[in-house]
């Protein structure tokens, strides 16, 4: 939607302003605001995921009392507790991996995936200037997770999230030549941010059921907290607690 707002807001100005030059001989300065707004709107599409703007991502599912949780930048000590809670309620989730996290960690990683739940790749090192990398570079931390998790766990995962969310030409040319899918989120619980219990389960029960593929992290003990109350009330509203697998089927469902 994005991209074609934007082709249609360029066209329309350049029309106006060349026309407008023409005839009344304007300054060539009226240009600047169009590249001022393409600079916002590049930006934004760049830190949202979800606008597709760089390349295809999955952020929504079917309606309905199905829910995926997902965690990223795991496995640490706060996975095996999700896990715990997880198996509880007979739930299931996905787990976006760092690659460092799973050698850190690799029984834990062996149990995410003996227990059913989905593991996806979310680079080796998590790096935090993603978004200014060289393809190479990017290609080369997605490629060595994806190595870690076949070394460790003895299978190739299919599915990618980058990390922060963040895309741009570079990733996008990093990613079109491998096999993965990648996953966004439309519930988004910024568990990294509210560190108060309520406000947090609030923000994710409140969009539910139409934004039920929710981001979260297995990295602190609140977003653990907040996942038991997730579990125990909407297990009770008859809801189900699905990979990103069977997320995927129930959208042509």
């Amino acid at each position: 939607m994005l991209k074609k707002i934007l082709i249609s807001f360029n066209l329309l100005y350049l029309g106006l302003f060349l026309t407008s030059h023409l005839l009344f001989e304007i300054s060539l300065s009226w240009i600047f605001p169009l590249i001022l707004i393409n600079l916002i709107g590049i930006i934004w599409a760049s830190s949202d995921l979800r606008l597709n703007f760089f390349l295809p991502a999955i952020t929504q599912g079917k309606k309905g009392k199905i829910i995926a949780l997902t965690f990223d930048d795991g496995p640490t000590e706060y996975t095996e507790e999700l896990l715990d809670l997880l198996l509880k309620y007979n739930a299931k989730a996905t787990f976006f991996c760092i690659g460092q996290q799973i050698e850190k960690h690799p029984e834990i990683a062996q149990r995410i995936h003996s227990e059913g739940h989905t593991i996806g790749n979310h680079t080796q090192n998590h790096p935090k200037n993603l978004g200014f990398l060289s393809v190479e570079k990017v290609k080369k931390e997605i490629e060595t997770c994806h190595q870690t998790i076949q070394k460790y766990m003895g299978f190739s995962p299919k599915y990618y999230r980058p990390p922060f969310g963040v895309t741009n030409p570079n990733i996008a040319k990093a990613l079109k030549n491998t096999h993965y899918t990648v996953i966004g989120w439309n519930n988004r619980s910024l568990d990294t941010m509210i560190r108060n219990k309520t406000q947090l389960f609030n923000r994710i029960y409140r969009k539910l059921p139409n934004r039920n593929l929710v981001l979260l992290h297995d990295t602190q003990s609140n977003s653990v907290e907040v996942v038991e109350q997730l579990l125990k009330r909407l297990t009770d509203e008859n809801y189900i607690f699905v990979n990103i697998d069977d997320f995927l089927k129930t959208k042509h469902a």
